[in-house]
């Protein structure tokens, strides 16, 4: 890179490329496929204008729904019922993309060191921000042509399709101006992620009181702006300025905010640890679960919001299932039954998938503390590799069992208080709600031990991890609207999950996928005893 600035900003970029290969790739197929099993079910669910019309006023009647999901401008629009979730839930998904991307070689290589490494060379102090800028934007540009793309392949209007992946690439913009901010501000990546993530999570909030209530409020959010565009009906194309306007000012405000603060520092400066670490941190496994005791809380907190709201709009969801096509499908997804309990359903099989996203994020941890030689450091102790890598199982696996502990007690609070009929006892009272969000477990456990499987080959293969999770999603929740063969649903763990609440409990597929996953670990254990560390 000492062939001047630019010539290295441009060899940057094509190696954060070469590392994003594998983790662009997943996350691109995963939403572009996602927006096209919703663009080209849609029209199979609702079979006539009549049916269409009702789905999208019964949404915008419900305030829970539209907080969510956002509203629907013209009830006649097959784009935006087929999109109402793309354009907004799914676009949060965007935004955590970028912020990961950027993250990761800005906060990141400066944690590890990389970034000192080539502030040594004839690399200027803004080019690691510059190269990432000049990789989000294509990478934002592309991610908008192949949603339009596959919508427009999926029959939807090619000028509403075009709207559409501009919105995403829009709030992909945005995100990446507040990631860059993020990492200016925090002396860690975990901080960072924390920072931009409560960013995203108030911009949320101002698009959901925009959309219910105060309407100018929405006008305050990137999330606002999407619904605000119109696409698929009369589209606004002027919107389109405003995210472009706040991308060209934040990531001005974090270059001046980076030329105030030192190399591998924020501005925000990371608070001193004692000066003696605790007696109760002498081993791994106490280690492991303060590293991620803070993590495992603010999801505890996401996963009960999430809950209260999914409970609280399940029993108001009849009127938007009102086509027999729809009803099929939500019962592909959540089992057979009431409509309210198959929307529940559905509603803790999405939570089991959210929930393994946790532990895959544990193993990958684990995997960077390998990478960046604290492993080794542990290892220089009386700890055993069997002791580290158990360390790292226990607190993702029990991490999922209470994190779907708080999801369906969160489900039965919100369910309850909305109305929803929650009588009997056991497994038809209100425990059947914690129940269906346990039985989950199992799936996610054997997820979980795959991702270990593939961290004990070895570390760099644990971000495989996530393609695996994307695959099996795909299988299972987007395999069954675009009506795959069966067997190929049948590849998902998840897909052997009783659909409860509204399928009884079986014990064979859950002992199954239980031994499965100690089969794997129990591999992955005896591969980590004899790899090279590193």
């Amino acid at each position: 890179m000492a062939g001047g600035g630019g010539s290295g900003i441009v060899l940057l970029v094509r190696h954060h490329l070469r590392r994003d290969r594998v983790l662009a790739s997943v996350w691109l197929l995963f939403l572009v496929g996602v927006c096209y099993a919703s663009a080209a079910a849609t029209p199979a669910l609702y079979t006539s204008e009549a049916d269409r019309v009702r789905a999208a006023e019964a949404i915008n009647a419900s305030p829970g729904v539209v907080a969510l999901y956002g509203p629907i401008p013209d009830v006649h629009s097959l784009g935006q019922l087929a999109m109402t979730k793309m354009t907004v839930v799914y676009a949060v998904l965007v935004a955590v993309m970028f912020l990961v991307v950027v993250r990761r070689h800005t906060r990141t290589d400066e944690e590890t060191g990389r970034a000192e490494l080539l502030a040594g060379t004839a690399l200027t102090r803004q080019a690691p921000l510059a190269a990432a800028l000049a990789e989000a934007v294509p990478l934002a540009v592309v991610l908008g042509l192949l949603a339009a793309l596959v919508n427009i392949a999926a029959g939807l209007p090619v000028v509403g399709s075009l709207a559409f992946g501009a919105s995403w690439t829009a709030v992909a913009l945005v995100a990446t101006g507040i990631a860059l901010v993020a990492c200016q501000v925090s002396a860690s990546s975990r901080t960072c992620a924390a920072v931009a993530g409560t960013a995203f999570g108030v911009l949320y909030l101002l698009r959901a009181v925009g959309d219910t209530s105060v309407g100018w409020v929405g006008w305050l959010s990137p999330f606002g702006w999407s619904t605000q565009l119109h696409a698929y009906s009369h589209e606004r194309w002027w919107v389109l300025a405003l995210p472009v306007a706040a991308c060209v000012a934040l990531v001005a405000a974090a270059r001046w905010l980076s030329s105030r603060r030192d190399l591998g520092a924020g501005l925000v400066d990371a608070r001193p640890g004692p000066e003696h670490g605790s007696p109760r941190l002498a081993d791994a496994m106490a280690l492991t679960w303060r590293v991620h005791g803070g993590a495992l809380v603010l999801w505890t907190c996401a996963l009960a919001v999430m809950g209260l709201v999914m409970g609280a709009i399940a029993p108001g969801i009849g009127s938007l299932l009102d086509s027999p096509a729809a009803r099929q499908a939500m019962q592909r997804l959540g089992g057979v039954g009431t409509v309210q309990e198959t929307m529940l359903g559905a509603m803790v099989s999405v939570a089991g998938v959210v929930v393994t996203c946790f532990a895959l994020g544990v193993v990958a941890h684990g995997a960077t503390e390998e990478r960046d030689g604290r492993v080794e450091q542990v290892l220089a102790t009386a700890t055993s590799r069997g002791a580290t890598l158990a360390a790292t199982v226990v607190v993702a696996t029990a991490g999922v069992l209470w994190l779907l502990l708080v999801v369906g007690i969160a489900l039965t609070v919100g369910y309850g208080g909305a109305g929803g009929g929650l009588t009997g006892t056991g497994l038809t009272g209100p425990g059947r709600l914690v129940a269906a969000a346990l039985v989950q477990a199992p799936a996610v456990w054997t997820v979980t031990a795959l991702a270990v499987l593939l961290l004990a080959l070895r570390s760099g293969w644990a971000v495989l991890g996530w393609a695996l999770l994307g695959l099996f999603v795909a299988l299972d929740q987007v395999g069954e609207l675009l009506r795959l063969p069966g067997w190929t649903s049948d590849l998902s763990p998840y897909a052997h999950t009783p659909r409860m609440p509204v399928e009884a409990f079986a014990a064979a597929p859950l002992l199954l996928l239980t031994l499965a996953a100690a089969v794997v670990l129990a591999l992955a254990g005896r591969r980590f005893a004899v790899r090279d560390i590193g």
